[in-house]
C-alpha cells in the first residue's frame, strides 16, 4: 500500500488494518507520524530498546507496546495534533473544565 494512501493517513475507527512496509526504523517513524492525527499507536517488538526509541519518537497520545487498547481509567487518554482536544479520564481531564488564574497582590 502506498505510504500516502488515504487509509494510511486518516483517523479510522472500526475493525480496519492498514499495512505498509518500511526499510528501517527511521522510515517507520516517518511513516507513522506522517498524518495530521495522533490518537494512538502500537509497537510490536521483542527488543525493548527499540520499544523505548519508538514510543518516544511516535507522535501519539497513547502508545501501546506488545498490546492493544489496554488503558485503565486512571491514565489520561487523548491524542496529539488533530486528534481530539485535551485528555479524557484521570485528573488531567479536569483541566478541560478549569480556567486557572493567578493573582499577585502587593500590600503596602
Amino acid at each position: 500500500m502506498p505510504a500516502g494512501a488515504r487509509i494510511v493517513r486518516e483517523e479510522l475507527f472500526g475493525p480496519v488494518l492498514a499495512v505498509a512496509g518500511y526499510q528501517d526504523e527511521p522510515q517507520a517513524i516517518r511513516l507513522a507520524n506522517d498524518s495530521p492525527y495522533g490518537l494512538a499507536a502500537g509497537v510490536w517488538t521483542s527488543d525493548m530498546n527499540a520499544a523505548h526509541r519508538l514510543t518516544g519518537a511516535l507522535h501519539a497520545g497513547t502508545v501501546w507496546v506488545n498490546t492493544c487498547e489496554r488503558s485503565p481509567l486512571a491514565t489520561p487518554f487523548g491524542g496529539f495534533k488533530q486528534s481530539g482536544s485535551g485528555r479524557d479520564r484521570s485528573p488531567h481531564a479536569l483541566d478541560t473544565y478549569c480556567d486557572l488564574k493567578t493573582i499577585w497582590t502587593a500590600y503596602t
